[in-house]
């Protein structure tokens, strides 16, 4: 790796993305054979756009749900203002008696209060005239960026009709692959971005989830306040849609955010010298936008409730154990999201999961909650059964006061009281569960695996998937909360925040600036524990948790099969499907034929997980590392558990056998093989068959990819399990603010003459034991050299540049155990030497802002 210290360059416009330096790179095109398309000022928003409209359906359905939003906002309010100001409750109520000379019946209409009555009470309330007021202008303000964004998609719907050949009508029945493998080839033509000739899938991700990644990476490296531990309550994670928001707003486009526009972070931030000027200055932003959403907090409360009430009202009437039904949090799907995962490959995922979740936390039922359940549901359904048979008898039983209201709330009773009683079927089997949820949701904590059955693991569990109604509770509350999550928690880590953008921001060619986790580069954030190790230059502050760069690199090379990616990263993926495929088969097998598994016939691995799992009963691993015979049995049950899960058996029965469903795959057109990787998208592939094939067609590729990905998540967790069995057992769950571990310490370390023979985990909230220099390889940023084996591999698809000056690594010479406490997300402290909580003074001389940051471009 190589050094370039070259001042970093203001961008001419801010409309182009052209990143400094690489102004050689433009793609000259005569000035005739320009097309509509060529070189999109804002392809970010650009690629946002085609793939919402592809989740959307088509124009005419995302059009009708932006005019029904509207419609919905005035409705609530003028309902609302209505409901408070213009209704008679006393007539409703039977308080007071209505005159009739036709009728004796009172209708509905004779509540209603004159017009002239009604609007006097509305001229009268100031709050009501202030709701109106506040109302209207965002209703305006929803309006305007309404006909904006019809213009924006009328012109989005004409990319797809002329560029990509695709009609309204056939959207809905095409996969994103599909779209996206259209976009790459038009690259060649219409030159959509300028600055490279050839766009990559990774490219479109970069582009379309830049902020997402970056939020991503902060949550793996509990960067944003989310954990709690309030009186009585215990530890709790409170996440919510209205938080989300506002650190987006902080963080990525509100105004006097980091970033100038959608791809570019401002030049300041790339700087460490002004640190500490940075992080005051947004300590400040955050504590004015706290300040807001205090002063806001009544008037967003007050929304809330009224939305809350409009929405789930129906669905409680209809449906009174909704409220007892789960759903992924929202902090869920962010621990539990891979970088380069759009929103619809995500909530499939999870979506196989639930049922597995929602079992496994039907395992928990309180048998003394059970019993009292048993016995007030028989109770209200005693009453409830009389009820109804008076009103069968005779319907003017109805007419009595509170008989109607009775059956309805001894129905909600009963329904509530049956949520509570478990299945007399359900057998006791949590670790099974747990694995196949594992299969699923592709992240786990390490200390979950084996206990399984305990409540703590069932209760942070929960805070992943959580109840329907606390998640209802939850928004509710968030007006309130939000303001001071903001400035007292928030604020604090400001500092952190500045670090982490710097540190971790990297500029693409073409791309702009994106978060260097979502490069999956395993030499740059891997982690040794998840089969990094011999591969990664990281340091423990580099490094991903939970085997996020590499699980997320497995998933975007089985969901983009098309994919090409870097020497390196084709080196590990190569090895670790020949691994997985070695161990399955119990056979060695060509590399080469491994490299092509995800575009080639669904056998071997794949195939014997679903014919059974008697081929992974000689799995073995040695001393190295390598899968035991315990391990052996995971597989085989997550191998079990998925054949049972996967509705991809039913339907090849169906067909007759595998092989003639293999056979409608090996026949499809090289479109359909693109969509091979999607995994996540089960919609209709008819180009060239009948309906039924395309369905049958898409079912089988969408299950191959995502059985695959299972299978390979489990094997890396199982790996990893197995050599960190004799560790230390700590895991990542839980990364404190500081270093205090060291009474967790067993005194058979503390005595070891050698601790650098025992491989520790390195995580935050443990010293490493440090291995000596010859152990580690060397870095070409800090020798000049280049790592034996791997010079000229590049580590991105395209150059890229690193910001920030060298970070402070715990990694220190020898083979000592170094004691490493933590700074401010800007590295680590030195030996023994306390980690400050406060802003430091920075000399004048020799400030980093007078000298041009250390840029690392690769070649």
């Amino acid at each position: 790796m190589a050094h370039f210290d070259t001042e970093y360059q203001r961008l001419e416009t801010s409309y182009s993305d052209s990143p400094p330096g690489e102004e050689n790179l433009l793609v000259h095109v005569p000035e005739g054979a320009k097309s509509q398309w060529h070189h999109i000022e804002n392809l970010d928003l650009f690629f946002q756009r085609v793939y919402n409209l592809h989740q959307k359906n088509g124009f005419t359905c995302m059009l009708l749900g932006e005019i029904f939003e509207l419609v919905q906002l005035l409705f609530v309010v003028g309902f609302t203002v209505f409901l408070a100001n213009c209704v008679d409750y006393d007539i409703l109520f039977a308080n007071k008696f209505v005159n009739h000379t036709d009728s004796s019946k009172v209708t509905l209409p004779d509540a209603f209060l004159p017009v002239d009555v009604c609007s006097a009470r509305i001229r009268d309330n100031a709050l009501v005239i202030f709701v109106l007021v506040i109302s209207g202008v965002f209703w305006l303000h929803r309006l305007v960026k309404f006909l904006y964004n019809v213009c924006c998609y009328w012109e989005i719907r004409s990319f797809y009709t002329n560029a990509l050949k695709m009609t309204m009508s056939e959207l809905p029945y095409v996969t994103w692959q599909e779209v996206q493998a259209r976009i790459v080839e038009i690259q060649k033509e219409h030159q959509i971005c300028i600055h490279k000739k050839e766009l990559t899938e990774l490219d479109i991700y970069h582009r379309i989830l830049r902020f997402k990644n970056y939020m991503v990476a902060m949550v793996n490296k509990s960067l944003l306040p989310v954990r709690f531990r309030p009186p009585l309550l215990g530890e709790c994670v409170f996440y919510t849609r209205g938080l989300k928001y506002n650190f987006e707003l902080i963080f990525f486009w509100g105004p006097g955010s980091l970033f100038e526009n959608e791809w570019s972070l401002k030049p300041e931030y790339k700087r460490g010298g002004n640190r500490l000027d940075l992080a005051d200055r947004l300590a400040s932003r955050i504590l004015w936008i706290g300040i807001a959403n205090l002063l806001l907090c009544p008037v967003i409360l007050v929304w809330q409730i009224l939305y809350a009430f409009f929405s789930y009202t129906e669905v409680i009437k209809r449906e009174p154990g909704s409220l007892g039904a789960r759903c992924w949090s929202l902090y869920g799907r962010c621990y539990l999201r891979h970088f380069n995962e759009l929103d619809h490959e995500l909530m499939s995922r999870l979506s196989k999961g639930y049922k597995a979740s929602s079992k496994y936390m039907n395992c928990f039922l309180s048998p003394l909650l059970t019993v009292v359940a048993k016995n007030v549901a028989f109770f209200a359904g005693s009453l409830l059964a009389v009820l109804i048979a008076l009103t069968i008898y005779d319907e003017d039983v109805l007419a009595v006061e509170h008989v109607l209201s009775s059956i309805t709330l001894l129905g909600v009773c009963i329904t509530i009281c049956r949520s509570f009683i478990p299945d007399k079927h359900m057998v006791f089997c949590p670790e099974q569960l747990l694995r196949v949820i594992l299969a699923h949701i592709h992240y786990m904590p390490d200390h979950w695996q084996g206990n399984a059955h305990r409540y703590e693991t069932r209760d942070q569990f929960s805070q992943l998937f959580q109840y329907k109604a606390v998640f209802i509770l939850e928004e509710l509350l968030s007006p309130v909360v939000t303001p001071f999550i903001l400035i007292f928690s928030l604020r604090r880590k400001s500092l952190e925040i500045i670090d982490f953008f710097r540190n971790f921001t990297v500029e693409v060619v073409g791309v702009g600036d994106t978060c260097s986790f979502a490069q999956m580069d395993i030499r740059q954030h891997g982690h040794p524990a998840w089969m990094s190790a011999g591969k990664t230059e990281a340091s423990i502050y580099q490094q991903a948790e939970d085997g996020k760069t590499e699980l997320s690199l497995m998933h975007f090379a089985i969901t983009n099969p098309q994919w090409q990616p870097p020497q390196e990263t084709t080196q590990f993926i190569s090895q670790l499907k020949e691994r997985v495929q070695r161990e399955a088969t119990g056979a060695p097998t060509d590399a080469h034929a491994l490299n092509s598994q995800s575009e080639s016939e669904p056998r071997s691995l794949i195939a014997n997980l679903l014919t059974g799992p008697s081929t992974l009963g000689s799995v073995h691993f040695g001393r190295d590392g390598s899968l035991t015979n315990h391990a052996a049995v995971g597989l085989s049950d997550g191998a079990s558990a998925l054949r049972s899960l996967s509705p991809i058996s039913s339907s090849l029965h169906l067909r007759g056998s595998f092989s003639a469903a293999h056979r409608g795959v090996g026949h499809t057109s090289a479109t359909s093989r693109a969509m091979a990787g999607s995994g996540t998208d089960a919609r209709t592939v008819s180009s060239g068959s009948s309906a039924w094939e395309g369905q049958l067609t898409s079912l089988v590729l969408s299950e191959y990819a995502s059985t695959e990905m299972s299978i390979h998540a489990l094997y890396m967790h199982e790996l990893h399990k197995q050599q960190s069995r004799g560790e230390l057992s700590r895991h990542t769950w839980h990364r404190q603010e500081s270093d205090d571990s060291s009474d967790s310490v067993p005194d058979e370390v503390r005595s070891d003459p050698n601790p650098h023979h025992r491989n520790f985990p390195r995580s935050h909230t443990f010293p490493s034991a440090v291995p000596s220099p010859s152990a580690i390889p060397s870095s070409a940023s800090a020798t000049g050299g280049t790592t034996p084996g791997l010079e000229g591999a590049p580590l991105q698809r395209s150059s890229h540049r690193r910001y920030g000056g060298t970070t402070t690594d715990s990694l220190g010479a020898g083979s000592r155990v170094v004691r490493s406490a933590r700074v401010p997300m800007g590295g680590w402290a030195e030996d023994g030497q306390a980690a400050p909580r406060h802003h430091d003074t920075v000399p004048e001389e020799g400030s980093e802002d007078e000298m041009p940051p250390h840029i690392h471009k690769v070649t």
